[in-house]
C-alpha cells in the first residue's frame, strides 16, 4: 500500500468510495433512511465540486494499492480530521491506521497540540483504538434526518 497526497483527478474515485463505504460499512449502525440522508446518490455531482475545494485546501492523503484507491483522509490546518473512509473490501487491513498515523506526523510538524474529529458510530471504536477520547455525542441533521456521531480529540 502506498500513501500519497491528493490530486484533483482523484475526486471521482474518492466520491464513489465515500458513497459505497457509507452504504455498505455503516449500514450496521445506521438505518437506510439515515444512510440516504448522509450520502444521497443524487448529490454526487454537487459533492465533487464542494469536496474538491476542501480536499485541495486541507492536508489530504490517499491510500492506494495497485493504483486502486483503498482509502482517503483529510485534516484542516487546525488538526481536525474532516473525513476518513476506507473501501469496504479493505476494512481491518491497517489502511485507516496508516492514514491517521500520517496525519499525526503532519500535525506534529505543524506543532499542533491536539487533533479532533467527529466520528460516526461505526468509526468510534477505531478512533478510540488510535488514542482519541470522546468529548461528547451529538445528533447532526442531514436532510431532516438525525444521525448520531461523536466529537473526539487526541492530545499529541
Amino acid at each position: 500500500m502506498k500513501i500519497r497526497r491528493y490530486v484533483e483527478s482523484d475526486i471521482t474515485r474518492i466520491i464513489d468510495l465515500f458513497y459505497e463505504t457509507v452504504h455498505s460499512v455503516n449500514k450496521k449502525d445506521y438505518s437506510q433512511l439515515q444512510l440516504d440522508a448522509w450520502a444521497p446518490n443524487e448529490e454526487k455531482h454537487l459533492r465533487q465540486k464542494a469536496w474538491n475545494g476542501s480536499l485541495s485546501s486541507n492536508f489530504t492523503l490517499v491510500a492506494e494499492q495497485d493504483e486502486f484507491i483503498v482509502g482517503f483522509t483529510d485534516m484542516t490546518p487546525q488538526g481536525h480530521i474532516e473525513r476518513l473512509f476506507v473501501h469496504k473490501n479493505f476494512q481491518g487491513q491497517g489502511v485507516a491506521s496508516a492514514l491517521v498515523v500520517a496525519l499525526e506526523t503532519e500535525a506534529r510538524k505543524l506543532h499542533l497540540t491536539e487533533m479532533s474529529t467527529e466520528a460516526s458510530i461505526t468509526a468510534k471504536p477505531f478512533f478510540k483504538h488510535m488514542g482519541f477520547k470522546v468529548k461528547e455525542s451529538q445528533n447532526v441533521e442531514r436532510k431532516g434526518v438525525l444521525l448520531t456521531n461523536f466529537k473526539m480529540w487526541k492530545d499529541l
